[in-house]
């Protein structure tokens, strides 16, 4: 209940984002109208067709995408015409003639037991009804809202638990929290129209008013203002009221969310590619089907010292396609065990830095009967190969067991919604305590030596495991630096693109890179092909540009499909990086892709300002996925 109360919240303070402005003159064309068969249909068909395909887009996939694309020239053809029927009143009873008479002929028939006079007024209400209702299913298909914390939270739950009553629900209660907003605005815009009417007899004037209005509408949908300008503003508006109402009224273990620190929410229960919430925390590719956003600093419930509570019981780890390490492991097994379970993937920053204390306990505490199991959950799709997995483990240096759960049964099974989240099981068999993301690392080892001593060790250590002379990736970010957010280069979840071209979905283009991008905006120069996930170059040479703020920039890369190595050189601010490259690169800037995997190209060694990040391919097939920072 306290979900479906937070995403009607969150919907009906979309009124204040600008990324209503375009469809805010279909609504008020229904202005001067009564509101029971002219607004409220409107609204019902536009909560009703936004809920189909949003939760359809998080749960179907790409044809879904490219269905809704064909639906919103439709209603974009739609809105047009009703606007210019707005304009031109003599154009429009022309136009709308021949389906007035079949209008009537279905109502004659429909209504043929009230009398002649009660059936005509009866015929014209239905139809006004019904004309009001296809203008709410246009609008439905056209409003794209910004994705704020609250929508990424509800789309995030749609595509980990597939198409269900209640994903339905929580979409139809955050449209439905849309539409009261539009209709306090749609009753007040009425009385206001009909004061216009009575005093100044400017009906006819606002009549065209809205039908320009319409248009103007229609063109900012066609040109991508509403997905693109309108977006990259939108999170001032209402990004802080929404999330102090997932801190207010959302679950425990969803609110924890800091300013320090950092962890990666759950792109689906199937991912391929993830987003970033304004606040923080990755958002599914499947979910956020066309706009990401952000990076949530995510902490675990404070533990107390004395008496941790029983929060579940260890799931079966069934279901991996694979165990890495070791044998596979079963919860019977382990019991008498103290089990510390690490849901990562290896491209991921910030499972990266918790990477040195994990393999610390690991081997300091495993004669006194420790057991970390990693549990490997894809984000992208090159994650899944296991070749690459393997390799991964072997670079980190990662000795104990792991578990890689391509098909996601282990993530579902412990209900997990984050990279990294730590759950920490007793010798029984009892989850007593969980982390989300980075850092408390000494709160979370106290942890692991309560429970040891719980299962009877008396030579359980009292000292902690410093990390601090962790060295590239793996070395903790200096958040009070990072100003730049995780950043997903594929059109589904692309934002703050700055190229003067439009991102083109499946489509090879020739792109811009933008001259003076603003702080956290982004652009591409060359031929490159924009794909859900990811941006592959075409052509021998191309570039990404990033204007960030960060001691550390990392971007996530891999070469062609056909495995070659990819030649580099990265600038900042139009110079070679000298001693703030990163540790992929070298002092000139130089550099070569190799792998799928995360880069770090730029870690400042001096003072913290705006920069502007260039890197430039010399080699065609690279494929580029999100930027991280740190």
């Amino acid at each position: 209940m306290l979900l479906i109360l937070l995403s009607y919240l969150g919907g009906a303070l979309t009124i204040l984002s600008p990324c209503i402005l375009p469809v805010l003159p279909f609504v008020f064309a229904r202005t001067g109208q009564p509101f029971v068969r002219s607004g409220l249909p409107m609204l019902a068909g536009m909560a009703l067709t936004f809920a189909l395909v949003a939760t359809l887009a998080a749960v179907g996939g790409g044809w879904v995408v490219q269905a809704n694309q064909y639906g919103r020239w439709l209603a974009m053809a739609l809105m047009a015409f009703f606007g210019v029927t707005l304009m031109f009143p003599h154009l429009a009873d022309r136009l709308t003639k021949p389906l007035v008479a079949l209008g009537d002929k279905l109502s004659s028939k429909a209504q043929q037991a009230n009398a002649p006079a009660s059936g005509d007024a009866m015929a014209g209400a239905w139809s006004g009804v019904r004309a009001s209702f296809l203008l709410g299913i246009a609008t439905g298909l056209l409003w794209a809202p910004c994705a704020g914390p609250v929508l990424g939270l509800v789309l995030t739950g749609a595509a980990l638990n597939g198409a269900s009553v209640g994903t339905t629900l929580l979409l139809l209660a955050y449209a439905a929290g849309a539409a009261t907003s539009l209709a306090l605005a749609l009753l007040v815009g009425g009385k206001v129209f009909g004061a216009m009417k009575r005093s100044l007899g400017a009906g006819e004037w606002v009549r065209r008013g809205l039908g320009v209005a319409m248009l103007g509408g229609v063109a900012a949908i066609a040109t991508g203002l509403d997905t693109g300008l309108l977006t990259k503003v939108s999170t001032v508006a209402t990004a802080g009221l929404e999330q102090k109402l997932i801190d207010a009224l959302s679950p425990r273990d969803q609110q924890q969310a800091a300013s320090q620190g950092a962890a990666m929410m759950s792109r689906s229960a199937a991912p391929e590619g993830g987003a970033m919430m304004s606040g923080g925390a990755m958002m599914s590719r499947t979910a956020m089907t066309g706009k990401g956003p952000a990076m949530m600093a995510m902490h675990g419930a404070a533990a107390d010292a004395d008496a941790l509570k029983v929060e579940g019981t260890l799931p079966q780890l069934t279901g991996a396609v694979e165990w890495l390490n070791s044998s596979p492991l079963t919860a019977a097994q382990l019991k008498g065990k103290v089990v510390l379970v690490d849901f990562w993937t290896y491209s991921c920053i910030n499972c990266l830095r918790t990477m040195p204390y994990l393999k610390a306990w690991a081997e300091k505490y495993r004669d006194q009967g420790l057991v970390v199991i990693g549990v490997h959950a894809p984000e992208f799709a090159f994650e899944r190969d296991l070749g690459n997995v393997r390799k991964a483990i072997k670079d980190l240096g990662i000795t104990y067991p792991v578990a890689v759960d391509n098909n996601y049964a282990i993530w579902r099974a412990f209900g997990n919604q984050y990279w990294p989240a730590h759950y920490f099981i007793d010798a029984k068999g009892q989850i007593r305590h969980h982390h989300f993301g980075e850092g408390e690392y000494a709160q979370s080892e106290q942890v692991i030596q309560q429970l040891l001593e719980e299962a009877g060790r008396k030579d359980v250590t009292n000292t902690v495991v410093s990390a601090e002379d962790a060295k590239g990736v793996q070395q903790a970010a200096d958040m009070s630096q990072v100003a730049s957010p995780e950043t997903y280069l594929g059109y589904e979840r692309a934002q703050n693109f700055a190229s003067a071209e439009k991102q083109a979905a499946d489509k090879a283009r020739l792109y811009t890179a933008p001259a003076k991008p603003a702080l956290n905006q982004w652009g591409l120069a060359g031929n490159w092909l924009s794909q859900p996930d990811q941006v592959t170059l075409n052509d021998a040479r191309g570039s990404i540009v990033y204007r960030f703020h960060a001691r550390d920039l990392h971007l996530v890369l891999g070469p062609g499909k056909d495995g070659k190595p990819v030649r580099f050189r990265v600038t900042i601010d139009g110079a070679a990086p000298g001693k703030d490259h990163g540790t992929d690169v070298g002092v000139d800037g130089t550099g070569t892709i190799t792998g799928q995997r995360l880069y770090q190209l730029v870690r400042q060694s001096g003072s913290i300002a705006d920069r502007t990040f260039s890197i430039e391919f010399l080699d065609p097939g690279v494929q580029a996925y999100a930027f991280t920072f740190g």
